[in-house]
């Protein structure tokens, strides 16, 4: 096929997502042509998935402003843009009416099951970016297709593997076995069947990350409801107890994420958690009808009815095969993308903006964008994959100029990340009396400090969808 013909070709996105809809945006802006796949019946399949659970960001910090315009024709109106939505919000409000208006370029129950070059496996390099992308596809209906792409871009995000509960990386052992008591989602409370699941019961929450603090805030209002007497939650730490495991509290620039943190943290000082660190988790055993954890080198806990394992995500790279990736050996993000966003370099909340240059593969023309480009990296916000897809679709179009540019400032979180329990303590640190800002102090045990009050936010304590 010669080179004109296959700019003739359209962009294929993989994922209609927010990040996959605003680069379907944004290149039509550009005079483009997108072909969205979305595996899913409707826009912001992944995102529905967690409709119960509200973002931590705002409306004004969740629509692209390329996608605005789009959306500005079919008499679609702003939501307040300071007011966090929920999932639900998001997707009906927002995914959905922007999908509408890309029409025919959006195509449901379209799930990708590989990607290649025409005629070029990876190991073939005769004529190789000559060759337009192929992308098999499988249809709802169990219909196979071929389609050909002048690019690819894949914001398929990481919804559908999320990490497990073993320390190692792998699930823990028992962890498939114990499957009917233990999720990988937070629970949605609202939903009589699953808020029966829970009530009353003793459940362990594996993780320290925003989802993990959802939950933990969740459960403490079930516990205090009148049909969640007794209800108690156990939260496990793979790393000791610092200032900063908390988040930000009133330092970070999105309060609602402060306020989320916050409330996780009352949560323990009130009794309804229970804090467990430096616990890395080797075994889920049976015991009757209840499941006991059990640590690296052997320390057991008491035994609680529900495991909600909360660990992160890690992208689904199974459907690449063909594509010469370029990818980081351990956080699986873009090689030059790794060093901005590693949680091991203490980056205290900033993300250096990025856009087609970090986002690059030895595959030219071909990028993961949104959730998939961070590998398995924490704390990804939707304004950042917005400010990725406006790069790659200002390159695709020729346009390097633009793509080069920055056009993204991101809000802090007024903590640090770290490694966890396997890093050095910084003495210094320790002496400031609250881990000081990159420093990870040694595990020490509940009870905490008492807390500070609340920040007030209008978007209340539960949280983030979009990526923490």
């Amino acid at each position: 096929m010669s080179a004109l013909s296959t700019a003739a070709l359209p962009v294929i996105v993989i994922g209609a997502g927010p990040a996959g809809l605003a680069a379907a945006a944004h290149l039509t802006a550009r005079g483009v042509a997108p072909l969205v796949l979305e595996a899913g019946p409707a826009a912001g399949a992944a995102v529905r998935a967690w409709s119960h659970v509200r973002l931590f960001s705002t409306w004004g910090e969740i629509v692209d402003p390329a996608a605005e315009k789009l959306l500005a024709p079919t008499g679609w109106t702003a939501p307040d843009p300071a007011v966090c939505p929920t999932g639900g919000d998001w997707a009906e409000r927002y995914l959905q009416p922007l999908a509408d208006a890309l029409g025919e370029r959006v195509r449901y129950g379209a799930r990708v099951t590989g990607v290649s070059r025409a005629g070029r496996d990876r190991i073939v390099d005769a004529e190789r970016e000559a060759q337009p992308f192929v992308v098999h596809v499988e249809h709802a209906d169990g219909r196979e297709e071929r389609l050909s792409a002048r690019a690819v871009i894949d914001a398929s995000g990481t919804w559908s593997a999320p990490s497990p509960a073993g320390g190692s990386g792998l699930p823990a052992l028992g962890e498939k076995s114990a499957a009917d008591r233990v999720a990988h989602r937070v629970p949605d409370l609202t939903d009589p069947a699953v808020r029966a699941r829970y009530a009353g019961k003793r459940t362990a929450v594996i993780g320290s990350g925003a989802s993990a603090f959802t939950a933990l805030a969740a459960l403490r209002d079930l516990a205090g409801a009148e049909d969640g007497g007794g209800t108690k939650a156990v939260w496990i730490l793979r790393r000791g107890i610092s200032g900063s495991t908390f988040g930000g509290g009133a330092a970070d620039q999105l309060p609602a994420r402060g306020a989320l943190g916050l409330a996780a943290k009352a949560a323990v000082e009130e009794g309804h958690a229970d804090a467990v660190t430096g616990f890395r988790t080797e075994a889920i055993e049976r015991d009757g009808d209840r499941l006991v954890l059990v640590a690296e080198g052997g320390r057991r806990l008491d035994p609680v009815d529900e495991v909600i394992v909360l660990t992160g995500f890690r992208p689904d790279l199974s459907f690449l095969s063909e594509i010469r990736l370029g990818l980081d050996d351990r956080l699986q993000a873009p090689v030059a993308l790794a060093p901005l966003i590693d949680p091991n370099q203490h980056s205290c909340g900033t993300v250096y903006p990025h856009g087609h240059r970090e986002l690059a593969h030895p595959e030219k023309d071909f990028y993961l964008v949104g959730m998939k480009s961070y590998g398995r990296a924490p704390t990804f916000l939707a304004m950042t994959g917005y400010e990725q897809v406006r790069s790659v679709a200002a390159a695709l179009a020729g346009d390097l100029a633009s793509a080069g540019r920055v056009e993204l400032t991101l809000p802090e979180t007024g903590v640090c990340g770290g490694s966890g329990l396997f890093d050095a303590p910084d003495p210094a640190a320790q002496e400031e009396g609250d881990g000081g800002c990159c420093g990870t102090p040694e595990p020490r045990p509940v009870p905490l400090v008492p807390a500070a009050a609340a920040p007030a936010a209008s978007c209340g304590t539960t949280a983030d969808g979009c990526g923490s």
